[in-house]
């Protein structure tokens, strides 16, 4: 019984000779396809110069078409993504949001960041992770309102960074700000309680959380974080000037507060502008929002004697303020 090869014809064993004649095309093969990567790598190499130089001369036109050569010649320079990326992100034009070719450059734009940020953030090596990260910041932009204005999308990669860098507030602070656009406030809040249990020592997410609730118009929250932030930078007297502004403005515009409740608030108003007064004797702003807290006390009081000497008190204040800044004016100048 034989056993036939392909095509009905019998299987042959290759000589000695046509083993070493196979072995020599293959070789050639490899070596003509190793020699066009190589050739290959030189013309990226040049085109990524080109590229770079175009780049930083701002010609993002021309610098787009050589990253994109680049690329054509080795996929694997996973940097030029992101300046590719960019370099459509800086030809497009908000102001022609809408036509077809200036979309489409964003369109590139992301197309681009998103596979920088996926090459880059693989790599072991720290200056291509540092990059990959400013892809997916770039990315959140792209889908920001004055772009493509597409929240959703930016939702997952702003929680892809936050799972990279669990103790960053700012990637916490946009993705919340995202939710309270949207309307989600029990979600945006709860983001920012997790920045602030992510990085309790940073006095930013306090003030992001305390910008949160008065956004919302709940000053005792606002005020409760403000204080918070406190006692992480007990020394930093514009911690406490923040807390008596936002006294002094409650004080001023809610019409709902009784007499007792803006004798509480100026009262504490006061007492952290003198916090701050004592860290920083010179406080020029510290030393205007005393004036106008007296001010705002002087009304309350039912002794005309008292009421002058508050108002007497907050001119001498803004006098004092005011001689201050001519000082500082005059240093500067010299």
């Amino acid at each position: 019984m034989k056993h036939h090869g392909y095509k009905g014809g019998p299987m042959r064993v290759k000589s000695g000779a046509s083993l070493a004649v196979f072995a020599m095309l293959t070789l050639g093969t490899f070596v003509t396809s190793t020699a066009c990567q190589q050739v290959g790598m030189v013309k990226a190499r040049r085109s990524l110069k080109q590229a770079n130089q175009e780049y930083a001369q701002q010609n993002y036109k021309k610098a787009a078409e050589l990253y994109e050569e680049t690329l054509k010649d080795n996929p694997e320079e996973n940097a030029a993504y992101f300046y590719l990326g960019n370099s459509y992100d800086n030809q497009f034009k908000p102001s022609h949001k809408g036509e077809p070719e200036n979309d489409a450059l964003l369109d590139k734009a992301v197309d681009n960041y998103t596979k920088a940020a996926e090459r880059l953030n693989a790599s072991d090596k720290p200056e291509d992770k540092k990059l990959g990260k400013l892809a997916l910041e770039y990315l959140v932009a792209a889908y920001g309102a004055d772009k493509l204005n597409d929240p959703a999308k930016a939702e997952p990669v702003l929680l892809k960074m936050i799972q990279m860098e669990p103790t960053e507030p700012s990637n916490y602070a946009v993705l919340a700000k995202i939710y309270e656009d949207a309307g989600a406030y029990p979600e945006a809040e709860q983001t920012l309680l997790r920045a602030k249990d992510a990085k309790p020592t940073d006095p930013v997410v306090y003030s992001q959380l305390a910008g949160y609730y008065n956004r919302q118009g709940q000053f005792d929250k606002t005020i409760e974080a403000f204080e918070q932030r406190t006692k992480v930078e007990p020394n930093n007297p514009e911690a406490y000037f923040t807390i008596a502004t936002y006294y002094w403005d409650e004080t001023r515009n809610d019409p709902k507060l009784n007499e007792a409740q803006k004798r509480e608030y100026i009262d504490k108003g006061i007492q952290n502008i003198d916090k701050a007064l004592q860290l920083k004797a010179d406080y020029i702003d510290a030393l205007v929002y005393k004036g106008l807290l007296l001010r705002l006390q002087a009304p309350l009081e039912k002794d005309p004697a008292k009421q002058q000497a508050l108002l007497k008190e907050a001119s001498q204040l803004s006098d004092k303020a005011s001689e201050l800044r001519k000082q500082k004016t005059a240093g500067t100048s010299n």
